[in-house]
């Protein structure tokens, strides 16, 4: 009787276990998805920058030169005609667009992971 009881008590445990298992792995799926994501994301962002950041303008190099020559280029001069006047278009779309993406992405990650809890209180029922 005592050896039906613990036989009994394993199976259960194996049960559970098992099902453990499989939350946990359908949960690392998700998770591996959702990083996946991220990379692809900082990959895209990064790729973008680079291809679209700031291009050497040649007249300016030539007047650099030019002003250099002839010894009236000094620190101020030069940072006046390098720096950038104002933000461009896609600095301003980064800054409006950026917020908006953290959000979704926040709402779709809380969306995933209450729905992952959720569904081990109805397997359980």
């Amino acid at each position: 009787m005592m050896k039906t009881e613990l036989e009994k008590k394993a199976e259960e445990l194996e049960q559970t276990l098992e099902m453990q298992l499989s939350l946990v792995k359908k949960e690392s799926e998700g998770f591996a998805k959702i990083g996946g994501a991220i990379l692809l994301g900082g990959i895209v962002a990064f790729t973008a920058v680079r291809l679209l950041g700031r291009k050497k303008n040649n007249k300016t190099e030539k007047i650099l030169k030019t002003l250099e020559k002839e010894g009236l280029l000094d620190e101020e001069i030069k940072h006046k005609l390098t720096q950038k006047s104002q933000p461009g278009l896609m600095g301003r779309l980064g800054a409006i667009l950026l917020p908006i993406a953290i959000n979704y992405g926040k709402e779709q990650f809380l969306k995933k992971l209450n729905e992952s809890e959720n569904s081990p209180e109805k397997n359980a029922e």
